[in-house]
């Protein structure tokens, strides 16, 4: 039988991944965004390191981003990626590898599990003028991967975005409040399955 602490860790762990789903689906100012990303691990508060962030990153590198600390802080910044960082996330967003994957990959989470979004809105048309313009209905490439106990684990190109996400430093961003950017994370939502809540209620 799974420990109470597990349980209430996995209990957690699916609560803050459909919480960070629960935003405001109209995106009309996002004419210069780049992607939404968001890692969760629900491990990490036996191994340390990043348990939640999400990162929102515009064409011009600017970012916001929601990040939770060991300690059970959030911790909401923006400010400016310095240029080679920004480079080195363009190029990872655009390999091949990356971008053939799509759709939702999940499993049944028995302990542990780790989740990593992606929304990368299509790009804005252009006119015959050069001017640039929304299209009417803006579509989005998405993709979400739930490696539960370790038996999904993230392909090479997604755990390379992952690396990026736990190793970014907001070095002098600045603090803002949830309601000047409600909608940091990206959107969608995760269909999960915990067997061993339902267990425990039988001895």
């Amino acid at each position: 039988m799974h420990s109470p602490r597990k349980i209430l860790l996995t209990v957690s762990f699916l609560l803050m991944s459909f919480g960070m789903w629960a935003q405001e689906s109209d995106r009309a100012n996002d004419s210069d965004l780049l992607a939404r990303l968001s890692y969760v691990n629900s491990a990490v508060v036996r191994s340390g390191g990043v348990p939640h962030v999400c990162v929102a990153v515009t064409r011009g590198g600017d970012y916001r981003m929601v990040r939770s600390t060991d300690d059970g802080q959030t911790l909401r910044l923006r400010g400016k990626i310095p240029q080679e960082q920004f480079q080195q996330l363009t190029k990872l967003l655009e390999e091949s590898e990356f971008r053939a994957l799509s759709g939702y990959h999940g499993g049944l989470i028995r302990q542990d599990a780790e989740s990593f979004s992606a929304e990368i809105p299509e790009p804005m048309r252009a006119h015959a003028d050069g001017t640039r313009r929304l299209p009417m209905e803006r579509h989005a490439w998405r993709l979400q991967w739930l490696n539960a106990d370790g038996e999904n684990p993230f392909p090479g190109s997604v755990a390379k975005v992952v690396d990026w996400l736990q190793r970014f430093q907001p070095v002098g961003g600045k603090s803002f409040l949830y309601a000047e950017f409600p909608d940091v994370c990206p959107t969608g939502g995760l269909r999960l399955v915990q067997p061993a809540v339902a267990a425990n209620r039988h001895p």
